[in-house]
């Protein structure tokens, strides 16, 4: 079984969301680093620095440690939300893709297809909507079809030229659709 590897599908979809997915862990860490400085520094903190005592604040103490902290959890952390955010969006952008394609079709007269979306995708509701909007209207088409065929037989004899050309036109019109 052939797996498809194009993970992108919007390119600039995707990237949108997962630059502002990767902004709100990167906002969230500077918040809780901010949060505990903030807390720490009522605090003071007694330590040993090259064989001397040293008293600081807690918040002065915890601040280097803090900041390499965020860096190195920023770091895994944005590796993980840009896998995890590819994923999400891609069952976003999938249908999207699938949505313009069909609706693309419709709009050129094309009633055959069915929006075709993965098991696990998102809008799976809007695909089912989209199915039952071209069911229903390839019904009716193929009711007019039905219609325009009888109409077309009871034509045939009639003495009247402009009423055959009239079916003729209505019937080439009719053409366009494919259902």
């Amino acid at each position: 079984m052939n797996k498809r590897r194009n993970y992108f599908i919007d390119k600039k979809f995707q990237s949108n969301f997962i630059l502002k997915f990767c902004a709100l862990v990167a906002a969230a860490g500077a918040l809780v680093m901010a949060v505990v400085y903030a807390l720490a520094g009522s605090a003071t903190t007694v330590s040993f620095v090259n064989s001397r005592v040293v008293v600081q604040s807690t918040a002065d103490f915890l601040l280097p440690v803090l900041i390499q902290t965020l860096i190195v959890v920023s770091i895994v952390v944005s590796a993980a939300t840009v896998i995890f955010a590819l994923f999400v969006s891609h069952r976003i952008a999938g249908p999207a893709f699938r949505f313009k394609k069909v609706l693309k079709a419709l709009a050129s007269g094309d009633f055959c297809g069915e929006c075709r979306i993965r098991k696990n995708d998102s809008l799976r509701d809007v695909a089912d909507s989209i199915n039952d909007m071209t069911s229903n209207v390839r019904g009716a088409l193929k009711e007019t079809d039905e219609r325009m065929t009888a109409l077309k037989e009871a034509v045939k004899n009639a003495p009247d030229n402009n009423l055959k050309k009239a079916v003729s036109d209505l019937e080439k019109a009719f053409r366009h659709f494919k259902f």
